[in-house]
């Protein structure tokens, strides 16, 4: 499950044609953080998958939904 939602991070990440530290700075989470993320390494609290979602400019819905 993790590594599917860090494959919609970095889906949207890339529709929006932004870096992985232009995605840190929005959401004022570290680079390494969000690549760690993309890489499904990292177990994420709600808070931050709504910045996510918020700075990717998609419901937190779109990124949990794996079907």
């Amino acid at each position: 499950m993790k590594k599917q939602f860090g494959l919609k991070v970095r889906h949207y990440r890339m529709i929006r044609n932004i870096s992985q530290e232009e995605l840190g700075d929005i959401t004022g989470l570290h680079r390494t953080y969000i690549s760690d993320v993309e890489r499904g390494q990292r177990n994420l609290s709600l808070e931050n998958i709504y910045a996510l979602a918020k700075a990717l400019g998609v419901r937190m819905g779109s990124l949990l939904d794996f079907d």
